[in-house]
């Protein structure tokens, strides 16, 4: 991997770092923002509380008052009894009497009333009071701990900023510049190739690009989100194909009857060593030749009718190996003029297992057994 391409993966991880401990500073407003707001609805509570124990003691005065008001009416009326002259003034007056008195049992009712309300005030009042308490305690404890990750927050930022600017005096300009303007408007300005595929944009690479951001001999920047490509072959997923080792564990054979079907030949005309693949569809059957080492393509897609043991007998000679592999049609027309360097190195892998296991067989043993005792 080029040193510029190093640098810029470290940068970013600076760059991600700077913004999440941004973040985290900026947050710092709101979250003592809803801890206060958490504490100002304890508060409310309390006042309301108080508010309504306030109002049970202004209703008991209130009531207390009209009974000593009705009370006075009474005395009244007994007095106006005395002079009264006729039978119907003494009923009038008694009505009064009696509707003062109820009035009186009324408004004593609400007295008992407010008075059993002003003990479960008292406690609502006394239990809104110890959660203020607390809660102001446990909220400036949390403020206080915010104010400390906030504190530390700063320090690391200052020092992610200081390697940031320390990284980016060390990158090419041209490629920084690339990379942070990417950055400002994507957010990242690399992008890992993986499987021949930008993991930034999700877009497949053509065989030669991809293979050239393997190589790492030059900086390269996806043609779709411009941000610049990385390559790390640790993340390259093998796949499914890939059932041959170097390890020496016993090869996969390839079904004789798949529609598709890849052999290596040591001695194809004059271009040597060369991979054939050969794939059946719709009564016919193509043939297309790579060039072994570099996997280039040389002639034209070659067709004719029938499946390919019966359309191209004269290639499978006795020199010929099958080989494991199978690609989609389509997949291998976007290959282009040269099979991806993946795809390659699992042909060529499984081409090292077969000369190993024939290396290992007995008639192999005997033959050079043979022409030892020969010479």
């Amino acid at each position: 991997m080029l040193p510029d391409i190093d640098k810029l993966l470290e940068l970013q991880t600076a760059d991600k770092e700077i913004r999440k401990l941004q973040e985290e500073v900026a947050a710092l407003p709101k979250r003592v923002a809803v801890i206060e707001q958490k504490l100002a609805g304890t508060k409310a509570q309390l006042e309301k509380a108080r508010n309504a124990a306030k109002g049970d003691e202004a209703n008991r005065k209130k009531f207390e008052a009209s009974i000593k008001d009705l009370q006075g009416k009474i005395s009244k009326y007994r007095d106006q009894s005395l002079d009264v002259k006729t039978n119907e003034q003494y009923k009038a007056i008694m009505n009064e009497i009696q509707f003062a008195e109820a009035e009186i049992r009324l408004n004593e009712d609400r007295i008992l009333e407010v008075m059993v309300n002003v003990d479960a005030r008292e406690k609502e009042v006394k239990a809104a009071e110890a959660e203020l308490k607390a809660e102001t305690a446990e909220i400036e404890k949390e403020k206080e701990d915010a104010r400390k990750v906030t504190a530390e927050d700063q320090k690391k930022l200052a020092e992610w900023n200081a390697k940031r600017d320390a990284l980016r005096h060390e990158i090419a300009e041209d490629i920084l510049r690339q990379y942070e303007r990417v950055a400002k408007f994507r957010g990242t300005g690399l992008a890992e190739v993986r499987e021949q595929k930008c993991m930034g944009c999700q877009v497949m690479l053509r065989p030669q690009t991809y293979n050239e951001v393997r190589n790492g001999e030059k900086v390269m920047v996806c043609e779709s989100c411009s941000r610049i490509y990385y390559f790390n072959p640790a993340n390259e997923v093998k796949p499914e194909q890939e059932v041959v080792t170097v390890t020496g564990r016993k090869r996969a054979r390839p079904k004789a009857d798949a529609p598709q079907a890849w052999f290596y030949r040591p001695d194809f005309a004059e271009e040597g060593e060369v991979l054939l693949a050969f794939i059946n569809n719709g009564g016919n059957s193509t043939r297309r030749i790579y060039e072994l080492h570099t996997g280039r393509q040389f002639g034209e897609v070659l067709q004719r009718e029938g499946n390919y043991r019966q359309a191209f007998p004269e290639d499978l000679t006795e020199t010929a190996l099958r080989l494991n592999g199978h690609w989609a049609e389509a997949e291998i027309d976007e290959w282009g003029s040269e099979i991806p360097s993946n795809v390659l190195d699992l042909l060529q892998k499984d081409l090292l297992a077969i000369r190993r296991e024939h290396r290992a067989s007995p008639k192999h043993s005997a033959a050079a057994a043979e022409q030892s005792a020969a010479q």
